[in-house]
């Protein structure tokens, strides 16, 4: 479906054609008729989708005939600065053409920023994206007026329920309208996310794009390791692949920092990046590992989601992912505009269970590689056992 059928404003479309979109993904042919029809919506779509412009799109359409002026007239709330700073450049583009404003609100920035944000918030940018912790922290100081607020879109809302921040969501939407339309997206439904929604929505349409599976062109490969064997097995993999763009995944903050330490001390050039860095030095990071300048970088799964880098190389997970949709999301950082990549997953012993379980969904065993002989000996893969060895849970 291209997007001229969707009965878009001509300065909405010039703002798409620059943005160089040709035709509609899924979640955007079903959400674009539901948002512009003014229902409620529960949409069930995964990072990479193409459920930011399914919301972005319709939204700013409808404020283009909005002449109500310094008002916030959509509230977009996300779980993490780099997407919210994502969605925001999205904005800026596909509004380009447009009077439509937007800005976004996060935590991790300097004083000028605040008071830049504030500025906007007091004069009305028609969008604003925001993280919750940041937004709270403008509304206890009393100059955010929600009283024109036509759209609330609820974005990674599994993420935000994991990272426990639907309090915070729930003390947000108390300071806006009744009247609104309001829009939720989760990778995921949970019964937690059922019950937000419940709260939040009313009468609500709801689509469910399938999970995808990871893309054929991306090689998954795992070793199965003691502990103690992840390190060594780590450095020899970087050491063989030393031209390549790498990004490594931790589970913890502590994890990333203590690896990255460990790396730069047997002289690789690794740097670490998660929520302990200010958002500045995040974002050099991150242009340095876009311009390939940085070629190791060891991340929490506050990358995993909404950052779009094309050139990565391989993904190696160092830490096993908690479930199968982070699994999905961190190896797609890999292989995209087409090209071939590599994804390796380290299998500890306590982590067997967890991965036959990631594998199920996979719907095919990922291939087992053979630990090199000098590391010594490995465990050998058996799930079943392992769970068992546990405590019998299955």
């Amino acid at each position: 479906m291209n997007f001229n059928e969707f009965g878009f404003d001509p300065r909405l479309l010039e703002g798409i054609e620059a943005m160089g979109f040709e035709t509609a993904t899924k979640i955007q042919e079903q959400a674009i008729p539901l948002i512009l029809a003014g229902k409620d919506l529960i949409g069930s779509a995964q990072t990479g989708t193409g459920k930011t412009a399914a919301f972005l799109l319709p939204i700013t359409n409808e404020l283009l005939f909005v002449k109500e002026n310094k008002r916030i007239k959509a509230l977009v709330i996300v779980p993490t600065r780099e997407l919210a700073s994502q969605i925001d450049q999205h904005m800026e583009g596909l509004s380009y053409f447009t009077s439509v404003s937007s800005i976004a609100v996060y935590g991790g920035t300097d004083g000028a920023a605040f008071s830049k944000e504030r500025q906007a918030l007091i004069e009305g940018a028609d969008v604003v994206v925001c993280t919750p912790g940041r937004m709270i922290a403008h509304l206890n100081m009393g100059y955010v007026n929600f009283e024109g607020l036509q759209y609330l879109v609820i974005d990674e809302a599994d993420r935000m329920l994991d990272m426990g921040f639907i309090d915070d969501i729930m003390k947000i939407i108390s300071y806006l309208p009744e009247q609104r339309q309001t829009l939720l997206f989760s990778a995921t439904i949970p019964l937690e996310i059922r019950e937000l929604a419940k709260k939040v929505l009313t009468h609500p349409a709801e689509i469910n794009i399938a999970m995808s599976k990871p893309a054929e062109n991306i090689l998954q490969l795992a070793y199965v390791v003691y502990e103690k064997q992840k390190i060594p097995l780590l450095k020899f993999i970087l050491q063989s692949a030393n031209e390549h763009i790498i990004l490594v995944f931790c589970s913890r903050k502590s994890s990333a920092k203590e690896l990255a330490r460990d790396l730069k001390k047997s002289g690789m050039k690794a740097e670490d990046i998660h929520s302990d860095l200010s958002q500045d030095d995040r974002e050099k990071l991150l242009m340095r590992f876009r311009n390939r300048e940085l070629k190791i970088l060891i991340a929490t799964d506050i990358l995993s989601r909404g950052i779009d880098v094309e050139n990565i190389d391989m993904v190696i997970n160092f830490d096993l992912p908690h479930d199968g949709d982070d699994y999905i999301h961190r190896i797609g950082r890999t292989a995209r505009a087409e090209e071939s990549g590599v994804a390796i997953t380290f299998i500890s012993q306590k982590d067997q269970h967890n991965f036959a379980a990631i594998e199920k969904i996979l719907e095919k065993p990922v291939h087992k590689g053979v630990v090199p002989i000098q590391f010594g000996e490995t465990p050998s893969y058996n799930p079943l056992k392992q769970s068992r060895g546990r405590g019998g849970r299955s």
